[in-house]
């Protein structure tokens, strides 16, 4: 009986979005929102029917659709394209993200609604719309202008931003409170964790991919690609972080595949299927005495987001040296909120920590602004022309002035060429630093499974704390090694730019020599320092500790080349796995 009132409600949700979703074409209207009216019309809450009977199981569906959304926006992310989108999508990300959970928050404790109520508000008023953004930009022709580009750049910063809100909001959901010192150690582990599982995952997954691609048959691909997905994001949930995060971060590792192609086009079905069931779904919880109820703060909220938005974004890309005519097309075109709203407003109705209005209270203001988006993309440019004819001389001049100076700072020929070789040897140092964290942090992790193990031999926990702590600094000698000789590079560089010959005279080249070692044994002094302040758990005592470094340095000292070539090979197959998907794609 359950298999056929589970069948019936699929196939009530499927013709009615089908309808729905047809007109919605016919009349231009973005078709996320036709499924969303569908869910509306044959929802709970309005009258004479209850056409759906199992909500539970839809739910269930719906979260489907939150991971296929999540991985196939991942799929859409590149490293190479975060690298490529500038000072201006950080900058105008950044901005509107702040003012934005500030503005959602203040919104939120004026009307008298609760803490976490108000923190989700403005959680959820933070990120604009990639699918809604994109569609309009192409139903516009826009799509190749040089502020469409940089809208894109900032989607692709919200996104990882948007990542990084979900965990912290789940964090402080289930701890109930906010501190700085929480705030950031959450930011660190999950930056620390995304680096890891990127960059081990661009080692290992491609190459699975690629293995599965060679027996042509899209069936294999498919449901390896599915395994991969499902199991990466079970993973996660474990580490105990959000299923989304997992999707995301999976996506984004398959992204850097030479199947890139064939996999969106085989997940492409999939997807369409599970994220109209997600959008239903959303539409199923809309109480229309809710929304008249809540008329006046969905008012507040959709002008909040306007003009915020218009403000913050637009802020941001001034701020990174555009003109005023692009920053304001910029902040306009990212005026609306939508499926990652929804998502957070999602979670905090599984954690049960929001009130039951916001979510469609955010659902009205997600319909309001994506119906405004055409229009205040179009009329950014007949606006930018009225605002600069109007605007006083003197702040036109100081305008103008400031980007003049913007430009005039910026590193050229080979100051520019210098930048860039610093940027990538402390890119290099933070990732090898990143996974040597992580194999302390896994060592800390599993501390007490693997001392079980060792109780049957070794019964001391201090020798056992020294086995743990040691084979974690042996597996790390390679990236330690790796982050030692960059960090002499880097020293090198330094020395050379800072110590002139006019300075030290005769002393120059013993000055700069002195530089060169100093800084890397003192950089690694302070690694060491720092990994025995994370890894407190399993750090054996004084007298074991320096036994441990002393053995560990000796094996240093006798395998060098060997770690070195080690971690070429590793550094080789990873810059490969990018060059082939640039080539690939």
């Amino acid at each position: 009986m359950h298999a056929i009132s589970f069948i019936q409600d699929l196939a009530v949700i499927m013709l009615i979005a089908g309808i729905v979703t047809i007109l919605f074409h016919r009349f231009k209207q973005p078709v996320v929102l036709g499924y969303i009216v569908a869910g509306f019309i044959i929802g709970p809450h309005t009258p004479p029917f209850g056409l759906i009977h199992d909500e539970e199981t839809i739910k269930t569906l719906a979260e489907l659709g939150v991971i296929f959304l999540m991985f196939c926006l991942g799929l859409e992310f590149s490293l190479r394209k975060l690298f490529r989108v500038g000072a201006t999508a950080f900058i105008a990300a950044f901005l509107e993200i702040v003012l934005m959970i500030w503005i959602g928050y203040e919104i939120g404790r004026w009307f008298d609604w609760n803490t976490m109520d108000s923190l989700f508000l403005g959680a959820i008023l933070a990120i604009s719309s990639t699918t809604i953004i994109v569609k309009a930009l192409n139903d516009l022709k826009m799509k190749n202008q040089r502020f469409a580009q940089l809208i894109f750049g900032v989607l692709i910063v919200e996104d990882i931003l948007g990542i990084g809100i979900i965990a912290l909001l789940s964090g402080i959901a289930v701890s109930g409170s906010v501190s700085s010192g929480e705030v950031f150690s959450t930011v660190g582990k999950l930056s620390l964790f995304m680096i890891v599982a990127l960059v081990i995952g661009i080692l290992l997954v491609p190459r699975l991919l690629a293995y599965v691609a060679k027996f042509e048959s899209n069936e294999m691909l498919l449901i390896t690609v599915l395994g991969l997905c499902f199991g990466f994001c079970l993973l996660v949930v474990k580490l105990e972080y959000s299923m989304v995060l997992g999707a995301f971060l999976i996506g984004a590792i398959m992204a850097e595949s030479r199947q890139l192609l064939k996999i969106e086009h085989l997940i492409e079905p999939i997807r369409d299927m599970f994220s109209a069931i997600f959008f239903v779904a959303i539409g199923l919880m809309i109480n229309p005495s809710i929304l008249l109820d809540y008329a006046w703060p969905i008012v507040v909220i959709t002008v909040a987001v306007v003009l915020g938005k218009m403000l913050s974004c637009g802020l941001g890309a001034f701020i990174a040296g555009n003109d005023g005519r692009t920053s304001l097309r910029v902040g306009m075109g990212l005026s609306q909120i939508g499926e990652f709203s929804f998502i957070i407003a999602a979670l905090g109705m599984t954690l049960q920590v929001t009130s039951d209005f916001l979510y469609p209270v955010a659902v009205a203001v997600s319909a309001i602004t994506t119906l405004l988006t055409p229009y205040l993309i179009r009329g950014a440019d007949p606006l930018s022309l009225k605002l600069a004819a109007i605007m006083p001389r003197r702040i036109a001049r100081v305008f103008g002035l400031y980007g003049e100076w913007l430009r005039s700072i910026q590193p050229r020929g080979e100051g520019a060429l210098l930048a860039s070789m610093i940027r990538r040897i402390l890119l290099q140092v933070g990732v090898n630093l990143a996974l040597v964290m992580a194999i302390f942090f896994s060592g800390g992790y599993f501390a007490e499974r693997i001392g079980s193990y060792l109780d049957d031999w070794l019964t001391d926990t201090g020798w056992q704390k020294a086995l743990i702590w040691g084979a974690a600094l042996l597996v790390s000698l390679p990236f330690l090694i790796a982050a030692y000789r960059k960090l002499k590079a880097l020293s090198m560089l330094l020395a050379e730019l800072g110590v002139k010959p006019e300075m030290a005279g005769r002393h120059t080249q013993r000055v700069r020599r002195i530089i060169a070692e100093v800084i890397p044994v003192l950089s690694l002094l302070v690694i060491f320092l720092l990994l025995a302040a994370l890894s407190a758990s399993i750090l054996p005592t004084n007298e074991l500790l320096l036994l441990v470094v002393f053995v560990a340095a000796a094996i240093a000292a006798v395998l060098w080349r060997w770690f070195i070539r080690v971690h070429t090979r590793m550094q080789i197959a990873l810059l490969e796995t990018l060059d082939n998907h640039q080539d690939g794609a």
